[in-house]
């Protein structure tokens, strides 16, 4: 398998917003922000084949060391479907057990189970939800990710207020 340094962001396409604004808090040289895409990797036409683009999609998720899940009703009923894309994306994380930061788009700093894909919440797959903020979201790309690792722990969880306040947000 390849050497695994990237971030990939999974999201209902409705969502791409907010995915483009994550590139953007990356540009931002006042925003202490920064991660590998992998997105950049075997790109795929619009007219490419299901396959393909499903094939494409595994390679990338090969490179990542982790994932950001732009968590929303979308991603969630999506990300449950069994056929969309991103329905294909949660299972390959899974298969693959890459540490998962669900970052809330509506703001929220709690588990929203209304948020996660029911595939993840089925299998009490280890995840830490975190407000859509670019502070906290590298703050658990840093200290869960390693967290992941150790395998002791199960289903969604959450930072207290205390990290928030800690990160002045």
């Amino acid at each position: 398998m390849s050497y695994r340094n990237k971030t990939y962001v999974a999201f209902a396409s409705e969502d791409i917003r907010c995915y483009r604004l994550m590139e953007a808090w990356r540009e931002n040289a006042k925003i202490d922000f920064q991660f590998y895409d992998a997105h950049g990797l075997y790109i795929s036409r619009d007219t490419s084949r299901p396959e393909t683009i499903k094939r494409n999609l595994r390679e990338r998720m090969k490179n990542a060391k982790q994932i950001v899940l732009l968590g929303s009703s979308n991603g969630k009923r999506k990300g449950g479907d069994g056929a969309s894309f991103l329905a294909y994306e949660v299972q390959v994380m899974m298969e693959f057990s890459l540490p998962i930061v669900v970052a809330n788009l509506g703001g929220s700093r709690n588990v929203e189970r209304t948020l996660i894909p029911a595939p993840l919440l089925n299998a009490n797959y280890y995840t830490e939800s975190v407000s859509f903020q670019p502070k906290i979201i590298k703050y658990a790309l840093d200290y869960y990710v390693p967290q992941y690792a150790t395998g002791k722990n199960s289903g969604p969880h959450y930072y207290t207020s205390a990290v928030y306040t800690s990160l002045g947000l």
